[in-house]
């Protein structure tokens, strides 16, 4: 680890597992579609929240997500990179897909917060993964620079985001999560 200033982590997936029922939350989104009669582009969670703004529902469907983010959060399991997080020496930040409010209740429900010094989420930043932005926005957050930086993460977005960023890309196991 010697090569790098900084480490930049995925957390739901690399760090902790969240308890939520993604396709319940896809349910509740859909029903904020349907209560301000708007036909969503697809029964998907990640197109209806993309499509949100366009139609005027950004912050009702963000909150819909938000809430069993923050249940989930609550609830979560701890993964073992959360104890190489642990002895790690270097600056650390997490950049997430989810919100940034479930991403500190995570690190705060396992004792993970004071060894992280940067939090970005889905809602921290204009942007969400795979863009480059939230990441480099957490590489910025660490005063790092991109080259010196490793992003570790459990899907091929997280892959995605580090090869738009410039920044080197470390899979938690074996490969690609099916998200």
């Amino acid at each position: 680890m010697t090569e790098y200033d900084a480490v930049v982590y995925d957390l739901d997936g690399t760090l902790v597992d969240l308890d939520v029922d993604w396709n319940a939350v896809a349910v509740d989104v859909r029903e904020v579609y349907d209560s301000a009669n708007v036909e969503p582009p697809s029964d998907g969670l990640w197109d209806m929240l993309e499509a949100a703004g366009d139609s005027g529902l950004g912050t009702e469907v963000e909150s819909a997500i938000a809430a069993h983010e923050h249940d989930g959060a609550r609830t979560s399991n701890r993964l073992a990179h959360a104890d190489e997080l642990l002895e790690r020496s270097l600056p650390s930040g997490v950049c997430s897909l989810n919100c940034e409010q479930a991403c500190r209740i995570a690190l705060d429900e396992h004792a993970l917060d004071d060894a992280v010094d940067a939090v970005v989420g889905r809602d921290t930043v204009g942007t969400w993964k795979p863009d480059p932005e939230p990441l480099l926005a957490t590489v910025r957050a660490l005063d790092a620079k991109p080259a010196r930086t490793l992003f570790i993460g459990d899907s091929a977005r997280d892959q995605r985001t580090a090869e738009r960023a410039g920044i080197d890309f470390e899979y938690v196991g074996e490969g690609p999560s099916e998200f």
